[in-house]
């Protein structure tokens, strides 16, 4: 008797579950609708979604049956959820941020990096590419399995540098901490190196590869803009990571650096501070995408300034670099190179990642073209076919700011809405 009662309340138990997983209808009606490619605004539409997918857009506002929920953003520019193709969620500067490795632990990491996740997704960011920490493959990982909020990510893992190049961990450490790292820490010289780094990177779940082409700001030591790898050496790892379907994102400031990257065959240039239009035109030649990131430029700019902020080899490259980011995006626009959005949050602060749009309309672009550098353009860089825009068959990714951002662009701090596959967060 126990046993049939048992298997009675298993039945009864399916069918409650079977319920909830029958995805309930839910309609968006959108004042106003940028669906992250076209060059315009379209109004009154309505989002119909099913699954945590866009099962159709129609015109006007539908009304929806006894099962589907209605969501009511008439007075609101409804816009597919934003990419942020640069962020590092596992940290954020502050004047202590060159000690961290000596007092923090990994698990201490990885649940600093809770927070942020999930303030990145409440502003309207529900997918990011994280360049660089170990921690976010197991931060990706907790937000797909459900245990944690936030955006969907893409992880490099550890970046790839050389020896003394800016992303080598051990530099600026005395000479009995500093060893000999290789490619299992991200540290690669020579073809061979470049071979095993990415086929490590591959081996701990990484996403894409992401390489540090020259110098670094915050890197501590003198030059930022030197070239730190050779072309060959590029070109492996570009050669090895496409075997392993994944695309190299390449940090750069100096020149030499980043027409090295873009004949290698890189994805994107990240930050291009220092880039000129021979560059800008090599750059549109290789079919290379710029992500400029001028929230760090315009950050570290503004702490340089301020003794102890950091250590003092850093300053004048902060000085120096920061505020040409912005002149450069302007050259880069009007010569025709693909801009994506990224903001190398991080360096600054989570949850600010919005204010990029109004920097990148200050550097020239057009607000349409800014907005939707952080969709199709964006989801072009990551090779998504099915985020970055609202239309039939993506996920159903939308964040929505009142009024009208395409005339003011301080509207896209305002995020009053979010869902991420289908699920309302804010």
């Amino acid at each position: 008797m126990n046993f049939i009662i048992k298997i009675i309340k298993f039945i009864i138990i399916t069918i409650v579950c079977i319920g909830f997983l029958v995805a309930q209808k839910t309609i968006i009606h959108a004042g106003r609708l940028l669906d992250g490619k076209s060059k315009r605004a379209v109004s009154n539409r309505s989002i119909i979604i099913e699954d945590g997918k866009i099962v159709d857009v129609k015109s006007g506002y539908v009304n929806g049956d006894n099962e589907a929920k209605v969501i009511d953003l008439k007075n609101a520019t409804v816009m597919p959820g934003w990419i942020d193709l640069h962020v590092h969620m596992s940290g954020q500067m502050n004047p202590k941020a060159f000690g961290e490795e000596f007092y923090m632990n990994i698990e201490d990491v990885a649940y600093r990096a809770i927070p942020y996740a999930e303030k990145t997704l409440m502003a309207g960011f529900t997918t990011v590419r994280d360049l660089g920490g170990e921690v976010m493959l197991s931060t990706r990982n907790a937000i797909t399995a459900g245990y944690i909020k936030g955006p969907r990510i893409y992880a490099a893992g550890k970046s790839l540098g050389t020896t003394g190049g800016h992303a080598d961990p051990t530099s600026g450490l005395n000479r009995k901490l500093q060893g000999d790292p290789g490619p299992l820490e991200g540290v690669i010289n020579g073809t061979d190196d470049a071979r095993k780094g990415v086929r490590q990177r591959y081996k701990d779940g990484s996403d894409l590869i992401k390489i540090t082409a020259t110098g670094g700001v915050l890197s501590v030591a003198k030059n930022g803009k030197n070239p730190q790898f050779t072309e060959d050496e590029i070109r492996e790892i570009v050669k090895t990571a496409t075997e392993y379907e994944m695309f190299v994102a390449a940090h750069a400031h100096g020149v030499e650096g980043m027409q090295r990257a873009i004949r290698a065959g890189v994805q994107s240039i990240e930050h291009g501070t220092l880039m000129d239009k021979e560059t800008a035109r090599l750059m549109i030649k290789y079919g290379t995408y710029y992500v400029p990131t001028i929230s760090a430029g315009e950050f570290v700019y503004e702490k340089a300034k301020k003794p102890g902020y950091f250590p003092e080899i850093i300053r004048p490259k902060a000085l120096a670099i920061g505020p040409v980011i912005k002149k450069t995006v302007g050259m880069a626009y009007k010569m025709g190179v693909r801009i994506a959005f990224g903001t190398d949050s991080g360096v600054s602060p989570h949850g600010n990642n919005a204010e990029e749009f109004r920097f990148m309309v200050e550097a020239g672009m057009k607000p349409i073209d800014a907005i939707n550098a952080a969709g199709s353009i964006a989801a072009e860089v990551l090779g998504a076919d099915d985020i970055g825009q609202i239309k039939k068959g993506m996920h159903a990714d939308i964040v929505a700011v009142p009024g009208n951002p395409l005339k003011d662009m301080s509207l896209m701090t305002q995020v009053n809405f979010v869902m991420k596959g289908g699920v309302v967060y804010k």
